[in-house]
């Protein structure tokens, strides 16, 4: 009887989950694929015929020059979130119960505010007559203003500012489940403490950090109001390049193969991760 109940529910579950992937997950993605082979129209945006033109124009050299600074910029964000997570991640899963809560509470606190408002007061705090300018010049650090504000510099730390909790916690994960004997069973066959940090440690943790990696690099070469807000126009990401071809250029096939290629890479960095965890027999391999 009991089965006979929970059958409508599960079929019910299924539709709902299937109907989800496919109108709001398949459907959209088959639409940004059509529409970057399209023709653009200056009209209804997409024409006939079907054509890779968009595709060979993101290897014109005004474009790769802004894909290969985007992913410069990403890259760079992802190295500080890696250097500074991963020492926090591993303090963090050392730290004993209710202080370790604590801390990841405090860790994702900052999602409960938009990270639009969140950029814009990293902006008051890095303007020319910021606070941190008034901080260092109050204590006489500095004779004049630095300029920190539509630099690189500021680019970055506005995405290390808004992605480092997406290092940290999947590292935090792989961390907490990093079993002591192996490290002991190190330390007894003779093994130092850097010779178990590069030969123990950092492969078993490696399926953490490539999800850091995954969490980190996409998004930040996305976040187009951060460069926006924090960069000038000197500093563009993709996700600026795609913004403006939709709002602005309304180039929608351009944009729609922009996006294409980083979700072609975003599916590079998940096999990648896949066949991590299966090199340390995390799925049983």
């Amino acid at each position: 009887m009991r089965s006979l109940m929970q059958q409508p529910f599960r079929t019910a579950v299924l539709v709902l989950v299937w109907g989800w992937l496919l109108f709001l997950v398949l459907a959209p993605n088959l639409l940004v694929v059509g529409a970057s082979v399209a023709t653009r129209d200056p009209v209804s945006f997409i024409s006939l015929p079907l054509n890779l033109d968009a595709y060979r124009q993101l290897f014109d050299p005004l474009y790769l020059e802004v894909f290969l600074h985007s992913l410069y910029m990403a890259a760079m964000t992802t190295l500080v979130c890696l250097l500074i997570g991963y020492p926090f991640a591993w303090a963090l899963s050392r730290v004993p119960g209710r202080r370790q809560l604590l801390l990841i509470f405090l860790l994702i606190v900052p999602f409960w505010t938009n990270s639009l408002v969140r950029t814009y007061a990293l902006k008051l705090l890095l303007a020319t007559n910021g606070l941190l300018n008034s901080a260092l010049l109050g204590l006489g650090w500095i004779d004049e203003p630095l300029k920190m504000l539509y630099t690189e510099g500021a680019v970055v730390i506005g995405l290390v500012y808004l992605l480092l909790p997406f290092m940290i916690l999947p590292l935090y994960s792989v961390f907490d489940d990093l079993r002591q004997e192996l490290l002991l069973a190190s330390h007894d066959l003779g093994a130092g403490r850097v010779a178990t940090f590069f030969h123990v440690i950092v492969p078993l943790t490696l399926p953490g950090v490539l999800a850091g990696v995954m969490l980190v690099l996409l998004p930040a070469m996305g976040l187009f109001f951060v460069p926006d807000i924090l960069g000038g126009s000197r500093n563009l990401l993709v996700g600026n390049v795609i913004k403006n071809q939709f709002l602005d250029a309304r180039n929608w096939p351009f944009g729609a193969a922009a996006s294409i290629v980083l979700t072609i890479t975003m599916a590079f960095l998940m096999f990648a991760h896949k066949l991590s965890k299966q090199r340390i027999g995390e799925d049983g391999v």
